[in-house]
């Protein structure tokens, strides 16, 4: 997959205080500083997962650009920016205000600055100077101009998890201020420029993605993984829909992923974590259900819970006899490492990749990612608080700072002269990365919210794009009936 996430591409403190009366947009609020009480609280959280979404949202604010909207794809490592993790910053930005982190007309600025750009960004079918063609966005986009970064792929998977940003937007931002209907219109256009039916070269499937050198990529969304909030905007566009039966045909090639290999109750399988995670960000998928799914009498949801279950069951078995994997301590996903060699540790040779995904079944090198477990949060917190208080209290002096948890680290790789492409190897701790990643960052800030207080499912709960998907697909029960 091209995808970045499956065959990939090429200090500690608070928020600043302000003075009451003295925020002004694109500038953080504290308790207390005049902001609106928090809104949404409908869950007292554990202080450290209170702490890790507060620097987590500041992320977003603080690296993104103001002016276009564009979010870097890691900081602090200078980076291109990613689609992806724009989608990820406009469904920060409301979680932000509810809070009193920044408030309303911030998010609104900001919002609306991010959709001008992409409405009026270029678009076009040559290699360079454009930043999407027919409607979809190129992964990566240069962050001065905001055009096709080398020759990275237009993406649909990317493409969705901008537009879940942007509808997520168009819902929350429900009031009569003008620059809110504007928000509404903007992505009602930009959704509707999609033309999914144009990157079906193997129809009913998605490809996931074109290159303007080479056409079609040849490999298309048809196992379960990620992609189910990709068939459904797909399936909802207002102008260019697949058909219904593009969402069962794509059901009927799951049944392969079905497996209790390791461990627990049955559930479809996908090796790293994020495939559990991305659509459900913003897709309740509790007590809603398609044919294939009920067929197994359980929603989307209890899938995703059973597959964090099932990676804590892997790390207490540690078959890989990987340092630091526990019951406590789990959780692979697609991440950072410590580069691409094989080194002999304790008189075992042991393989180490670089950027990878990683998963029970999959590649295993040691790397444990924090995103993978407080990715599901919303699913099993009962198992998630407790990783995620015990990683900060192991290794939190060297992974923990101003913007919560860095990207990964490897308690196994302990050598000071390991031939690292990335990170760094700290006494006493292992390998860890030296940058957050955007994609990694949203699931964090967006799943504790959807577990505190469910505010973007309930807001994507009326956005008639996603209910019209859902529906096409054979969705029903719950709140969509």
């Amino acid at each position: 997959m091209l995808n970045r996430r499956n065959l990939l591409l090429a200090g500690a403190g608070g928020v600043a205080s302000l003075l009451a009366g003295c925020a002004q947009p694109g500038r953080l609020l504290t308790a207390g500083s005049g902001a609106a009480a928090p809104a949404n609280d409908g869950l007292a959280l554990p202080a450290l997962i209170a702490d890790i979404q507060q620097r987590t949202f500041r992320y977003f604010w603080e690296t993104t650009d103001p002016e276009t909207g564009l979010a870097p794809d890691r900081w602090p490592t200078p980076s291109f920016a990613s689609i992806a993790a724009v989608g990820f910053a406009l469904t920060a930005y409301p979680i932000g205000v509810v809070h009193g982190w920044v408030t309303r007309d911030a998010a609104r600025t900001r919002t609306l600055a991010t959709l001008e750009f992409f409405a009026n960004a270029p678009q076009g079918p040559d290699a360079t100077g454009f930043s999407g063609y027919k409607g979809f966005f190129y992964h990566f986009l240069g962050v001065t101009k905001g055009l096709r970064f080398a020759r990275c792929e237009l993406s649909t998977v990317d493409t969705a998890l901008l537009l879940g940003g942007m509808l997520f937007a168009q819902s929350w931002f429900d009031g009569d201020h003008p620059e809110e209907a504007r928000i509404r219109a903007l992505v009602d256009q930009i959704y509707a420029a999609v033309e999914w039916t144009w990157i079906t070269p193997r129809p009913p499937f998605l490809s996931m993605g074109w290159h303007p050198e080479s056409g079609f990529i040849p490999h298309d969304w048809n196992i379960y993984n990620e992609g189910m909030l990709l068939y459904l905007l797909a399936l909802g566009s207002p102008t260019h829909p697949l058909p219904p039966e593009a969402w069962s045909a794509w059901a009927q090639r799951f049944e392969p992923s079905w497996t209790n290999q390791y461990g627990g109750d049955p559930y479809l399988h996908f090796a790293p974590l994020f495939g559990h995670q991305y659509s459900q960000v913003w897709v309740d998928f509790r007590g809603i259900r398609d044919p294939y799914i009920a067929s197994k009498d359980l929603d989307y949801f209890e899938n995703s819970r059973r597959a964090t279950y099932a990676q804590r069951t892997y790390a207490a078995h540690n078959p890989g006899g990987w340092a630091g994997y526990s019951a406590d301590v789990w959780g692979l996903t697609a991440c950072d490492g410590p580069g691409d060699f094989k080194l002999r540790l304790d008189g075992r040779e042991r393989e180490f990749f670089s950027y990878s995904a990683r998963g029970p079944g999959d590649r295993d090198d040691g790397t444990l990612a924090p995103t993978a477990a407080l990715g599901s949060i919303a699913f099993a917190p009962e198992i998630v608080v407790p990783a995620v208080e015990a990683m900060h209290a192991r290794y939190g002096s060297a992974i923990y700072g101003k913007y919560g948890f860095l990207d990964s680290f490897n308690p196994t790789l302990t050598a000071a002269d390991a031939p690292l492409k990335h990170g760094k190897v700290v006494p006493g701790i292992g390998w860890v990365d030296i940058d957050h990643l955007g994609i990694d960052q949203g699931p964090i800030v967006c799943m504790i919210e959807n577990w505190r207080s469910g505010l973007i499912w309930k807001t994507m709960q009326k956005n008639p794009h996603l209910r019209r998907g859902l529906q096409r697909a054979g969705f029903t029960g719950g709140w969509l009936a």
